[in-house]
């Protein structure tokens, strides 16, 4: 049987790693080390970084491997990714059976960004997985880019007993601000979705690679920092060949 555990790391902070996700960390015999391509080698280098901070268990095995990329041939946009994660899936098991027949050990660990639970398809992976050989899944949650982006901004979460609805760019441009929201977390955008609403209606705070050591943060009303963040975007992925990033809305009252 073997002991799956998908392990939240934060937003790429090493310091951001629980004590409860090094002692996870620690325990398995196998860390999968996913790679996606060598414009996001330095992600894999925090990986390795942070297992050489928490292994100290002799013997422990990281192996990298390449991931499957999604087929752009697929017109649509739901069964283009589950056939990706059925190939991903594919992917781990292979890499889990190797080491299982060259006599490893049968805990094994996935480091993921974030929080498994949040916005990250390693659960309905792992699901998969478990389809193709018996494992336990065990979940250890991480520090969340919602929590790091309010952290950098200094503001809370929410307004005062109010909720705060949390969805993606593609939602967004799809289907405009959602109704009855007031503020809004937008995730997994790949530039511009807030482009469909009135600048002048709406606070942002943007931040991209947050928490990490080349942090990029601007906060204003919309209408005035679209331009901005969207140069800052162009900058920081030129810099470094990719970019994470998420921003928080806020619908302003005529008062404000």
């Amino acid at each position: 049987m073997i002991a799956l555990s998908l392990i939240g790391i934060g937003t790429g902070n090493p310091d951001h790693v629980t004590a409860q996700a090094a002692a996870a960390i620690d325990a398995c015999d196998l860390i999968l080390l996913p790679l996606k391509g060598t414009d996001k080698a330095d992600l894999a280098g925090l990986r390795q970084e942070i297992c050489a901070r928490c292994i100290t268990t002799p013997g422990t095995r990281i192996e990298a491997f390449d991931l499957p990329e999604r087929d752009p041939a697929t017109p649509d946009y739901h069964t283009r990714v589950a056939d990706w994660h059925d190939a991903i899936a594919a992917r781990w098991a292979e890499v889990i059976g190797r080491h299982i027949a060259q006599g490893g050990g049968p805990r094994v660990g996935l480091l993921i960004w974030g929080d498994p639970s949040l916005y990250d398809s390693s659960l309905r992976i792992a699901e998969r997985v478990g389809r193709l050989m018996p494992l336990t899944l065990r979940v250890i949650p991480g520090i969340t880019a919602i929590q790091a982006l309010c952290a950098a901004h200094a503001i809370p979460f929410n307004d005062l007993g109010a909720p705060v609805l949390v969805t993606t760019a593609r939602q967004l441009r799809a289907r405009g601000w959602p109704r009855d929201a007031d503020r809004v977390v937008v995730m997994l955008d790949a530039g511009g979705g807030y482009a469909g609403l009135p600048g002048e209606a709406f606070h942002i705070w943007w931040g991209a690679y947050v928490g990490m050591a080349q942090e990029r943060l601007i906060a204003g009303r919309l209408d005035a920092v679209a331009d901005r963040i969207a140069a800052e975007r162009a900058s920081a992925r030129a810099a470094h060949g990719w970019i994470m990033d998420i921003y928080l809305l806020q619908r302003l009252s005529p008062a404000r």
